[in-house]
């Protein structure tokens, strides 16, 4: 059976959830920052994943997020949420519910803490993916979840017909040019490093998951439009040239620094939910510096 869509691309921002001074979802600074992005060109939106603080929001948080985003976006760019667990049935119920409220694709992570062996791994991706009708990306981030998808149950995942691509975000530039084996019309890879842009673009990479977008949003869409339509130099020039702020914006924990940017840069998207804490002051100043090169 062939893939019925296509696979994403471009600078897709991995959202922040703002939190008002209640601690409470701000849902009306929700919806500007999805105006701020359409407005700068951002070609997707990503909420609920890593950078949403997810594990810290209720279900019900989580819904009205996804929805407030699915309605104020209304069609202009695809809208993928995350929809991952370590419970296959709640990963499997989670994807359902966002493909009814009208998402355009899901992000499913790897099963953490549960360290799924290959059977288990190729199963689980499997019982999502045959639970919806929308394009479905893996999500591939070992630092976050303790195992990486092994490349021979990828290579079986490539085809399923219903997962379209993969967020790599191991860091390891040898798995990504394995993972490059697989890139084809129907099955793509968005880089989840924004370091590492360029690296994946060279190797066949279709675009970003990105941090730096919340922040920079025109510069990371212009990074990547450059690279695919053919201006490498530039788009090599503007990986180096925010270098710096991206390190920076992982200078602790993310989202801690990327709040406190957007904070510093009068986005106010309040704290990060504990276990995530106010970041040490001199990293904060370091942040101030990187920030300078957006002023």
């Amino acid at each position: 059976m062939s893939k019925p869509i296509r696979t994403f691309s471009g600078s897709l921002v991995a959202l922040v959830t703002p939190f008002g001074p209640d601690g409470q979802v701000d849902y009306g600074q929700l919806r500007h920052l999805v105006d701020l992005h359409l407005q700068n060109h951002t070609d997707g939106i990503v909420a609920l994943g890593t950078t949403a603080e997810t594990p810290t929001l209720s279900q019900e948080e989580k819904d009205q997020i996804a929805q407030a985003v699915i309605q104020q976006v209304a069609g202009r760019i695809p809208v993928i949420i995350g929809a991952g667990s370590n419970d296959t049935a709640h990963a499997v119920a989670l994807a359902q519910r966002y493909e009814a409220m009208g998402a355009d694709g899901l992000l499913v992570v790897t099963p953490y803490y549960n360290k799924a062996n290959k059977s288990g791994m190729l199963a689980h991706f499997q019982a999502v993916a045959d639970a919806v009708s929308i394009p479905i990306l893996l999500y591939n981030v070992p630092s976050r979840t303790g195992c990486s998808i092994p490349l021979d149950v990828l290579a079986q995942l490539a085809k399923h017909p219903h997962i379209v691509g993969i967020k790599e975000a191991s860091g390891d530039i040898a798995y990504v040019t394995n993972c490059a084996k697989l890139l084809c019309e129907d099955f793509c890879m968005l880089s989840g490093n924004d370091d590492m842009i360029v690296p994946l673009l060279s190797l066949g990479g279709s675009g970003v998951i990105s941090v730096l977008a919340n922040v920079a949003p025109a510069q990371t869409h212009e990074l990547v439009d450059a690279y695919l339509s053919g201006d490498v130099a530039h788009s090599r020039a503007l990986q180096l040239d925010y270098l710096e702020l991206i390190h920076a914006l992982f200078i602790e924990t993310n989202p801690a620094p990327v709040k406190e940017a957007m904070n510093l840069l009068g986005m106010p998207v309040g704290p990060c939910r504990l276990p995530l804490g106010p970041m040490a002051p001199q990293n904060i100043e370091t942040l101030k510096n990187a920030l300078k090169i957006l002023q």
